[in-house]
C-alpha cells in the first residue's frame, strides 16, 4: 500500500512539475535531495558505528547481564511470561539503546528479542502479551540522550544540538507511561471479551 503512495505523490510532483513550466526545478531538488541524503547517512554512520560497538562491548562482557539485573524491578513487571535469559539481556539492551536515543542502533536487538520470545511461544502464529508490550514500549521508548537527533541537528548546523533534551525526556516518558497503560487495559479488556 504504501508503495502505491510513494508512486502517486511521485507521479503527481512530475505532472505538476511539467504544467508549471518547472521541471528543471524538480530535477534539481531531486538531485539536491539525493547528494542530502548521502551526506547525512555518512555523517551517522560514525555515531551508529559507536554505539553499537559500545553495545556489543557490554553484551560480550558481562554488563548486560548485570544492568538486565538492575532494570529487573522494571521489566519483571511488564513482561509477566517466562523468558530465555537470552530474550531478557535482548530486551535489556534494546531498551538501553532506546533509552539512549539510539533509534536504528536498537532494532537488531528488538529483533532478537522478539525471536526469543516466539521460542518460549506456545502459538507461533500469534503474538504473546510481553511482545506487543515490547513493542509498544520499543515504538514509544523514552529517550533519556536522543543521540540519534542530536547527531541529526549537528550535521543539519544547529547551534545547539542538545537543547532538546529535556523536552524529548517529558515527551518520551509521557507516551511511553500512555502506550503501557493502553497496553494494560486493552489486555483486560480483550480478556473479558474472550
Amino acid at each position: 500500500m504504501i508503495n502505491y503512495l510513494w508512486a502517486i505523490i511521485i507521479i503527481a510532483s512530475i505532472a505538476s512539475a511539467i504544467f508549471s513550466g518547472n521541471l528543471a526545478l524538480l530535477a534539481n531538488a531531486a538531485m539536491d535531495g539525493a547528494k542530502d541524503a548521502a551526506l547525512l547517512c555518512v555523517n551517522l554512520i560514525g555515531v551508529y558505528a559507536l554505539w553499537m560497538g559500545i553495545l556489543n562491548i557490554a553484551q560480550k562482557s558481562g554488563l548486560v547481564k548485570k544492568i538486565a539485573k538492575l532494570l529487573g524491578f522494571i521489566i519483571k513487571p511488564l513482561f509477566k511470561d517466562k523468558k530465555s535469559e537470552e530474550a531478557t539481556s535482548m530486551i535489556t539492551l534494546n531498551l538501553s539503546a532506546n533509552v539512549l536515543g539510539m533509534g536504528n542502533a536498537a532494532t537488531p536487538y528488538g529483533i532478537k528479542a522478539i525471536e526469543e520470545m516466539q521460542k518460549s511461544s506456545k502459538d507461533k502464529k500469534t503474538a504473546t502479551d510481553d511482545m506487543c508490550m515490547f513493542l509498544i514500549i520499543n515504538a514509544s521508548s523514552i529517550q533519556l540522550l536522543p543521540l540519534s537527533v542530536i547527531a541529526l541537528r549537528s550535521a543539519s548546523g544547529a547551534q545547539n544540538p542538545a537543547d532538546i533534551v529535556l523536552t524529548t525526556l517529558l515527551a518520551t516518558t509521557v507516551t511511553t507511561c500512555v502506550g503501557i497503560l493502553s497496553a494494560k487495559i486493552m489486555k483486560r479488556f480483550w480478556k473479558s471479551k474472550r
